[in-house]
């Protein structure tokens, strides 16, 4: 499959990942790569990650593989054995890139690592996603997404205080983070190969993708020694005398939550906004306490104690139990208030600017009989635009077509394979 108007068009990737890196192959097939997707003969054991179509447990019904396999063709093949090993330099020579995240020395304990691929295919691209990287005193550990959310720092600063740290989501956003960046640094390698005609060998480390999301939580322990915690209901002010000053950012309404910047001081913004609520709640008869206070001259975030804080963020709170989620953001449009709803999975999926974007993609499944939608492009480019392809592959659906037409084995060729547990 090559697409003259897609950005990866003329590139071929060969994907051997689990579902640490699977987010890889799905991005680099959604713009436009013939990603071949490898598994093991009778299917990837991510199959069986759930949830389930209609909550039935089957290979073929993940919605965890359908969602991270989406443009990818599939093949079954084992690599582990002389005869798969041999299927796989055919396929590398076709190829410009191999994703994998075996454990680090597999690939060359089999025979297939970098410097063996580079004998086959001198240009060849091989991006391994592992847990800790190729390289350190944790290389060969294994690990979870939720392992590398804790290690990677992101678990301790997320959540509520005075409970334990939490994982960043129900979906496994660390492999998805260590799939995004896997994606990167394959265009990227791609690009210098297309300039240079070299390849390269591409690390990426499921903890090194998730450290780069803490942004400047690190900066802060570094010069203030402040570790910051409950970022995912907070807003954490670090003062070396007076100590952190936590503003809650997430708070309850009639319906759900909004989250909302309620201060003052310096930032004008916070404070404007601050204001604007104010005078609406006072409107409508609550935050009376607030009605003369000066947001911009009397809240100070160097002295404000902790107390303080809660008490004029009590006031608001108790007007924005009194409305829900779209009464409250309609209004806070029209008044300049710093504030959004906290989206659930249904507010997304019938959210007016997503739909108007035409956000979402509607994607055939024929052998369940159903059209399903997805999440669409998350950049657009005319030139050479994002798309769903295909949905993700049945077990070896494109046997026929790569090992037959493309690579030219006979039927007689592929029942022995398929008979001797090959492919």
């Amino acid at each position: 499959m090559t697409e003259s108007n897609t950005l990866l068009g003329s590139c071929r990737v060969l994907d051997l990942a689990d579902e640490k890196g699977l987010f890889c192959g799905k991005v680099l097939g959604d713009f436009g790569a013939d990603v071949i997707k490898i598994e093991r003969p009778g299917g990837d054991p991510a199959r069986n990650i759930g949830p389930f179509y209609k909550d039935i447990a089957d290979p073929e019904k993940s919605l965890f593989w359908f969602a991270t396999n989406t443009s990818k063709r599939g093949i079954t093949l084992d690599i582990g054995t002389p005869d798969g090993k041999e299927l796989f330099r055919r396929l590398v020579k076709t190829a410009d890139i191999v994703v994998e995240s075996f454990e680090p020395d597999y690939m060359d304990y089999v025979g297939l690592g970098y410097s063996d691929l580079k004998k086959v295919k001198s240009d060849i691209i091989v991006t391994s996603i592992t847990p800790f990287g190729q390289t350190g005193p944790y290389a060969h550990y294994q690990a979870t997404d939720l392992i590398g959310a804790a290690m990677g720092g992101m678990a301790r600063i997320l959540g509520d205080l005075g409970r334990p740290p939490v994982r960043m989501s129900a979906d496994p956003q660390s492999y998805f983070h260590s799939g995004l960046q896997g994606a990167l640094g394959s265009m990227m390698a791609y690009y210098h190969k297309e300039m240079s005609g070299v390849g390269q060998h591409v690390d990426v480390s499921m903890q090194d993708a998730v450290e780069l999301t803490l942004m400047n939580a690190v900066e802060i322990y570094e010069i203030l020694k402040a570790n910051l915690v409950g970022l995912g209901q907070f807003f954490v002010s670090v003062r070396p005398q007076a100590g952190p000053l936590f503003t809650r950012t997430v708070v309850p309404c009639k319906d759900g939550y909004v989250t909302l910047m309620f201060g003052g001081g310096a930032f004008a913004g916070s404070s404007q906004s601050s204001r604007a609520l104010v005078d609406w709640a006072n409107s409508e008869g609550y935050a009376l306490e607030l009605k003369d206070f000066d947001f911009p001259t009397m809240w100070d975030n160097a002295t404000l104690t902790q107390e303080e804080s809660d008490t004029r963020n009590s006031y608001i709170g108790k007007f924005l139990m009194t409305r829900t989620k779209v009464e409250l953001y309609e209004e806070a449009v029209k008044r300049g208030i710093l504030l959004a709803p906290c989206a659930t999975f249904e507010d997304v999926l019938n959210n007016v600017q997503l739909e108007a974007r035409g956000f979402w993609e509607t994607v055939e499944h024929p052998e369940l009989g159903e059209t399903m939608k997805y999440p669409g492009a998350p950049v657009r480019m005319k030139e050479t635009p994002w798309r769903i392809h295909r949905r993700a592959p049945l077990i070896g659906e494109h046997n026929e077509e790569v090992y037959r037409k493309e690579l030219g084995l006979s039927r007689e060729k592929m029942t022995i394979l398929k008979a001797n547990g090959i492919i």
